[in-house]
């Protein structure tokens, strides 16, 4: 399958790079994941001349992975994402394909930090930070108390470790409303707000559940919740020379459930002093870890400023949230407003080499857009949809890039997360971008199972995001967006026929030669 658009790093440096794979500690490269980010880092592995093996689930059998793989190795397991949670399945693929590094991508094994030390332990590469930069920074207690230890903004809070007994008396301490997070978490799961303290021990109570039935780990903590934020995040990138930069930042404030759904850069909130400020904080938090390969610096900052002038509600403040200790789903936009080539720079790294540019040779370009394309109804409350894909047609064009994972007759299941591919816009501005968005997404045909498409466009063209004034909980404050809109009787009766002309039986009829015209045969006057 070959990607709409890509981007493309100068040529003369991936030339380079081509030339110095060849002496590099591997030669072959294990993707240890499925979907959109196996091929996206298959790209790049083969694009440098190094081979690539896909482990699959055979729920994936067809998927555009597998077919791009130099190698592809079945894994089984109860569950098709048990079978990609399988770390010692997944080394024993690596051993016997003869594979010198594994690439987790994200999601399943990426943040485990046993899995990273029991790869370098078989004696093969780990393509991300060290076994100890994931528990530091992957752990959101510790990584709050290492954040803070060296002077950068925290929010307010309130940490179950520090004293487990006294937990729930030192979080009323907090000034409310509250967000309990489970210190393992990651992508929503186990977060509560909590608004009285008459609701704290029950939500504490439903957070420890969550966390120990999804992260296998109760523990919690508490800070004050800010209300309607924005998410800003900002791409770093480290090396064993002691090597730290970043990429500026992403904004990710558009959400359901805590989960994102779009993201963009530059965020159109930051004023050029502001970003500045962010991006070289995010820097300085990695720079005090001391942090290898590619990682992701999370914030929140206060909303209700106008877009471009860098103010929250009158407070230009951010506070740290968590750090990803690996590549992010929606490292694309970064890509392609920088030119850099994310998951080059990862092999670069895990291979021992030093970055391939300073932060003075960082330059941002346009405005770039992600959206995040799901099988999912948003008019039932984002509901994952199944069935298969009958028709797959990707929008194309100027500006325009599709990452995506499946192909038609593949089948769309309920057996992992409901994102089937992202599509990235980008623009020499952010009028552009938007521009351009809303014509890749009027033209994304996907028939088979519901997916988010048309929802997106609504979002897109609602004159808040327009005007770049978002925060996290603004689908929850704006549920007409998701609504699926009513159609018009005369609508309805137009689609219904066009459906009725369409079955087989009436194509049949139309199709059907008489049969006095049959019996002429070929004759013809």
């Amino acid at each position: 399958m070959k990607p709409t658009t890509n981007s493309v790093p100068d040529p003369a440096v991936l030339e380079a790079t081509r030339s110095r794979a060849a002496s590099w500690p591997f030669r072959s490269v294990l993707i240890a994941n499925r979907g959109e980010i196996a091929v996206r880092i298959l790209r790049t592995v083969q694009t440098l001349g190094l081979e690539g093996v896909v482990v699959y689930h055979a729920a994936d059998r067809k998927a555009p992975a597998v077919q791009m793989a130099d190698q592809a190795i079945e894994i089984t397991g109860a569950t098709p994402v048990a079978a990609y949670l399988d770390a010692k399945q997944i080394l024993a693929a690596a051993k016997s394909s003869g594979a010198g590094a594994i690439h987790p991508g994200y999601g399943f094994l990426s943040e485990n930090a046993g899995f990273a030390r029991a790869v370098a332990e078989a004696g093969l590469v780990f393509v991300g930070p060290t076994p100890e930069q994931i528990e530091l920074m992957g752990d959101k207690v510790r990584a709050r108390a290492f954040v803070e230890k060296g002077g950068f903004p925290v929010a307010p809070s309130a940490i179950e470790d520090d004293d487990p007994a006294t937990f729930a008396e030192r979080a009323l301490k907090v000034p409310f409303p509250l967000l309990i997070k489970p210190a393992a978490g990651g992508g929503g799961k186990g977060m509560r707000i909590v608004r009285e303290p008459g609701q704290l021990k029950a939500e504490l109570e439903r957070a420890r559940s969550e966390g120990q039935r999804y992260f296998g780990d109760g523990r919690l903590y508490v800070e004050r919740y800010i209300e309607n934020p924005r998410h800003i995040e900002v791409q770093v990138l480290g090396d064993a020379h002691g090597n730290v930069v970043h990429l500026f930042e992403r904004e990710c404030s558009v959400q359901r459930r805590f989960q994102k759904i779009v993201e963009e850069t530059p965020s159109p909130a930051l004023s050029p002093e502001l970003r500045k400020r962010i991006c070289e904080t995010a820097a300085g938090i990695a720079r005090e870890a001391g942090y290898r390969n590619a990682g992701t610096v999370e914030f929140i900052f206060g909303a209700g400023g106008a877009p471009g002038t860098g103010n929250g509600a009158g407070n230009p403040e951010f506070y740290f949230l968590e750090m990803n200790t690996r590549l992010q789903v929606e490292h694309p936009v970064t890509e392609m407003i920088t030119g850099k080539d994310l998951v080059l720079e990862q092999l670069r790294v895990a291979a021992g080499e030093k970055l391939g540019f300073t932060q003075e040779q960082v330059t941002s370009s346009g405005h770039s857009i992600e959206f995040r394309i799901y099988a999912e109804d948003a008019s039932r409350g984002y509901t994952p949809t199944t069935g298969p894909v009958l028709v797959l047609r990707p929008p194309q064009g100027e500006g325009v890039r599709v990452d995506s994972g499946i192909v038609e007759g593949q089948d769309v299941t309920a057996a992992f997360d409901p994102m089937l591919a992202k599509l990235i816009v980008t623009g020499r501005d952010r009028t552009e971008a938007i521009a351009r968005a809303d014509k890749a997404l009027a033209e994304y045909a996907l028939l088979g199972c519901i997916t988010n498409t048309a929802f997106l466009r609504r979002l897109l063209n609602h004159q808040a995001f327009v005007d770049g004034a978002v925060h996290t909980g603004f689908l929850d404050a704006h549920p007409e967006i998701a609504a699926q809109p009513e159609l018009t009787p005369a609508t309805l009766h137009k689609l219904l026929a066009a459906s009725a002309l369409m079955t087989k039986p009436m194509r049949d009829v139309a199709d059907l030669v008489p049969d006095m015209h049959a019996a002429i045969g070929s004759w013809s006057n």
